[in-house]
Order: C-alpha cells, then sequence, then structure tokens
C-alpha cells in the first residue's frame, strides 16, 4: 500500500497560495493603478483596484514564513543567500520596469533584497545564539545590533517592506519552535496592515513537508511576471506611468 497523504498544507502548497496572490496584487498594482492614475478608470475599477491590493497582502508573510523554513532546511545557507542575491540582481529591471517605467529606479528596490537581508540578519542571529559560552550580556548587545542592522539596511535601501519585512522574518524564526506563539506573534508584526493577517490560516495548516519539488518556481516567476505586467502596460500606452 502507498503511503497516506499528508495533512495540511505542504511548503509547495504555501508558495503556490503567496504566487497567486503576489500576481493578482501586481496587476492590481502596476496594470490597474496605471489606469487608475491615467483618468481611465471607474468607480468598479477602483472596487477591483483595492480588492487586489487587499489579496496580495497574504503574499509576503508566507514567503517570509517560507524563507525562515528554507533556512533550517537547506543544505547550504550560503547557496541560499548567493541564489536569492542572484534573482535580486535579475529581477531589479523587471521590478523597475514594472512599476516605475524605467530600466533602473534605485528609489524602490524588488522583494529578493528584503529577503536576502532577513536572510543574512537571521544567520548571524543565529550565530550568536548558539555562542553559548559567550557572556549573555554580550551575546545581547549582539543580537540588538544585528536586529538594527538588518532592518536599518532594508530601510536605507529602500527595498518592500523594508524594516517591517526583515522584522518579521526575525519573529517567524525566534518563534518557530512553537507555531501557536509564531502565528500569533506574526499577526502582531503584521498587524499595520490587516488583510495581511489573513496568510496565517494557510500558515496554520503547514505540516511541515516540502511537497512538490518546485524550489525554483518563485525565483523564475517573480521576474518573468513583472516584464509581462510591463509589456500589458506598454500595450495599453500606460507604461511610463511610475507607480512607486
Amino acid at each position: 500500500m502507498g503511503k497516506m497523504p499528508q495533512k495540511g498544507l505542504s511548503g509547495s502548497t504555501l508558495k503556490l497560495i503567496a504566487i497567486i496572490t503576489m500576481l493578482i496584487d501586481h496587476i492590481g498594482a502596476a496594470v490597474i493603478a496605471r489606469l487608475l492614475i491615467a483618468g481611465q478608470g471607474s468607480e468598479m475599477l477602483y472596487k477591483i483596484y483595492y480588492a487586489m491590493r487587499a489579496v496580495g497582502r497574504v503574499a509576503f508573510p508566507i514567503f517570509c514564513f517560507l524563507l525562515v523554513e528554507g533556512f533550517f532546511y537547506t543544505g547550504s545557507r550560503k547557496k541560499y543567500a548567493l541564489r536569492l542575491f542572484g534573482f535580486a540582481l535579475l529581477s531589479e529591471i523587471p521590478f523597475d520596469l514594472a512599476f516605475s517605467g524605467k530600466i533602473l529606479e534605485f528609489g524602490y528596490q524588488n522583494v529578493f533584497f528584503t529577503l536576502l537581508i532577513g536572510l543574512l540578519t537571521i544567520m548571524l542571529f543565529d550565530a550568536v545564539v548558539k555562542k553559548q559560552e559567550w557572556h549573555p550580556v554580550l551575546r545581547s548587545a549582539l543580537l540588538v545590533i544585528i536586529t538594527f542592522g538588518g532592518m536599518g539596511a532594508a530601510y536605507l535601501l529602500h527595498t518592500d517592506y523594508d524594516a517591517k519585512g526583515v522584522l518579521a522574518i526575525l519573529v517567524f524564526y525566534m518563534t518557530r519552535q512553537m507555531r501557536g506563539l509564531q502565528i500569533v506573534a506574526g499577526c502582531l508584526a503584521f498587524c499595520w496592515e490587516l488583510p495581511a493577517i489573513v496568510a496565517f490560516i494557510p500558515i496554520a495548516f503547514y505540516n511541515g513537508k516540502r511537497g512538490w519539488n518546485i524550489k525554483y518556481l518563485f525565483y523564475a516567476f517573480y521576474p518573468v511576471h513583472l516584464l509581462v505586467l510591463y509589456l500589458i502596460c506598454v500595450g495599453m500606452g500606460t507604461a511610463q506611468i511610475a507607480v512607486v
């Protein structure tokens, strides 16, 4: 007999939920927003826009959660960080085209940079936590410096979700061993953006399994879908309108 299916949601299912809600959000932010700015929108289109942006708030908490899970399951954290860095660079031009209509716009950076800074922050955090032989005061001081250093880097670089995103990743990391506390703390970390709290419903059903091997789906999908959205805007004649 074959194995009984694992109850709950696998990591790949959560990733698909995040990708779909992100796509809905970006259609609203990159395509519909331009129509509204150009004065081509109706009252119904405004309602659709706000609904799509609300749905899109679900994506980022799931990506933060999966980043932390990946941190503990990856065979090489260094390669994990390098992979995020590579796709951050690869995605920047599609991201800038989709939201500013420019090839390069340094006022706002894509979400891969936020995830990368968050990963580097918890890598340093984890290294210090494991130094049990160090004096508690020294360890505590270093953890505070690392926390504010990571948040500060995201803020100064103007990454998507900036310091709040790095803090959320740290919250997921620090509460990982206690799922109930992780969900409560995660909700508090996103209380400034209420629709994002819906993300913790599927997160609560995570079964700890990877699921389908779609490791590179998000990496590839992110720059490709942004480029497609930009080309749609080119076709509508609204590509030069900046929305960020």
